[in-house]
This record gives C-alpha cells, structure tokens and sequence, in this order.
C-alpha cells in the first residue's frame, strides 16, 4: 500500500460533516461507500457515454476512520472493459481540515454495466489506450 495519493485528479472532493457521521464522530462506512459508488458511476458514464449501473463492489477494505470535517478525495480509475461491462478500482483519501498530510481510507473495485433507456444491457467501446 502507497502512502501518496495517486496523481490523477479525484473523480470527487467532499468535506465530511456531522449527519454523516456515528455518535462517536466517526463517518459511516456506508456514506463513504456510496461516495466511491458516486465516483466510479462518473468515471463508468463518461467511458460508456451514456447510464451504467453498479452490479458489484469487489474487495471493499476501510484502512483508517474518517472524521466530521475532513476532506474527502476518491480517485476512480478504470482498469477492464467488458463487451458491457467496466471495472472500475477507487480509493477514498482523507485530509484533517487544517493539514496537508492525507491518509488512504477505503479501497474497492467496482463493476458496472452499461444500459439502454429499457435498462437491458449495452455493447461499450474498449478503453481507449
């Protein structure tokens, strides 16, 4: 595991705050989850050029807790392409508010498939190298 962020820009930046989080302060494993959903669905529709849905999220690892008020950074990258089908690796990065040192917080892969306006699925080009 890499102590630096990749160099790539973040799919998404959010700053954490109090509804999402427990009692003790702590940000739900889920609200980071759908945050890493929200980023590899950007990276999915913008590669398929038009709706992909999520199918799977393979390997789903949480490395450290993230807290109210800090910066959230997930990367998306796309790393296999299906006839429909992409995969997708994200990680989630945490930044206390008032430092510079960042953290990798959560790692998963997932998959998409690409759809029709009949949600049935949708022949996608290959990545483009």
């Amino acid at each position: 595991m890499t102590d630096t962020p990749p160099s790539s820009e973040p799919a998404l930046r959010v700053t954490t705050m109090p509804a999402d989080a427990n009692p003790y302060g702590d940000i739900f494993g889920g609200w980071l989850m759908s945050q890493m959903d929200m980023a590899a669905g950007l990276v999915a529709a913008r590669h398929s050029r038009g709706r992909a849905v999520t199918i799977a999220v393979e390997a789903m690892k949480f490395h450290a807790p993230v807290a109210v008020g800090d910066e959230v950074s997930v990367y998306a990258e796309l790393v296999k392409t299906g006839r429909t089908s992409m995969t997708i690796d994200v990680e989630a990065w945490r930044r206390a508010r008032h430092v510079e040192e960042r953290r990798r917080v959560t790692q998963a892969r997932f998959v998409f498939v690409a759809i029709d306006e009949h949600r049935h699925p949708r022949p996608i080009n290959a990545v483009e190298q």
